[in-house]
């Protein structure tokens, strides 16, 4: 509820119509298509992400209607004629109003979440090439053994496999690391999310019922006249105090730890790979790629690109134990 926020919700004139506020429909698109031009080890985060997406849209077009229908009560109750209820409706039409704003803050920060997901995604899509490559070369030695056993380039064929399962064994390394980190830090923004989400509306819903309090529901006869409506001040000061609740509002969950602030800039411990400032940088992603942060589920993540590159120290270090 936004400092200043009016008091009302009454429909105008200029609002558009239902028809042009729906929410659009999920059609085959580009991106359906890259969905089945995904990595194996991709396959099932790329469909969890997309799954989201559609979850989000939903979160977005519930609170359009949320904010509709908050309109309709108060024009409703205006068209009554009874000024308790006219009044009463318009207020509850503002606080549900309110909670439809919920929704949509909800699925921004659920949209954060997502892309956090993405970063993951995108480290599985980066390590398919490496295990790939192991495999063909290893296939290719078995079956030079059992055609030609005495090929010259077994020998070649066997140092490329030492040098691929080197590589294969830095990125495997990095893409536990960043899964794990990137794991934490998602279900940390949902629910977090999920739990402001909650304990906002529910603090929105208190403040309805008192509204609810103020309307005399006492039987008339036939003939009585109900007497006016002696709660308006009361009614304008329990919006004031939502508005005043909402503003201070803080989060009252623990934070999550994280020990991720030890990892280095290519994805590896601090300890092996030395000064992180100086270490020739190791990281495996795509687009989407960034550095580690957690913080709040409002400030939103600078998505990066980053490309696969090994260390070649580490490298060496690897074959030597091979």
């Amino acid at each position: 509820m936004t400092r200043n926020r009016s008091l009302s919700v009454r429909s105008k004139k200029s609002h558009d119509s239902p028809a042009e506020k729906s929410a659009p429909k999920h059609r085959f698109t580009m991106a359906s298509l890259r969905g089945m031009q995904q990595p194996e080890l991709s396959k099932k985060l790329f469909k969890i992400i997309k799954s989201e997406n559609h979850a989000i849209g939903a979160y977005e077009s519930a609170s359009r209607e949320r904010i509709s229908i908050a309109s309709q009560i108060s024009d409703w109750g205006e068209a009554t004629g009874d000024d308790s209820i006219s009044d009463i409706s318009d207020k509850i039409g503002v606080l549900l109003s309110e909670i439809g704003e919920q929704e949509d803050l909800f699925a921004q920060n659920l949209e954060d979440y997502r892309s956090v997901l993405k970063q993951i995604r995108n480290t599985e899509s980066s390590v398919q090439p490496s295990r790939d490559n192991k495999a063909k070369i290893a296939d290719e030695i078995q079956r030079l053994k059992y055609k030609e056993p005495q090929s010259t380039k077994l020998v070649q064929l066997e140092q490329e496999l030492v040098r691929a399962e080197a590589q294969n064994l830095v990125a495997e390394a990095q893409l536990t690391n960043i899964t794990r980190q990137k794991l934490k830090e998602a279900y940390d923004l949902h629910s977090a999310a999920v739990i402001e989400r909650a304990e906002k509306q529910i603090l929105l819903a208190r403040h309805m019922r008192r509204l609810v309090q103020l309307l005399d529901d006492t039987p008339v006869v036939p003939g009585d006249v109900r007497p006016a409506f002696e709660h308006s001040a009361q009614a304008r000061q329990v919006l004031n105090d939502a508005e005043e609740d909402l503003r201070e509002w803080q989060p009252s969950f623990d934070p999550i730890a994280s020990s991720a602030t030890e990892m280095g800039s290519n994805l590896m411990p601090a300890s092996v790979t030395g000064d992180s400032s100086t270490a020739e940088p190791s990281v495996v992603g795509g687009e989407d790629m960034a550095p580690a942060q957690l913080e709040s589920p409002q400030e939103k993540r600078e998505i990066s690109g980053s490309t696969a590159v090994q260390g070649e120290g580490y490298q060496q270090q690897q074959q030597q134990q091979l």
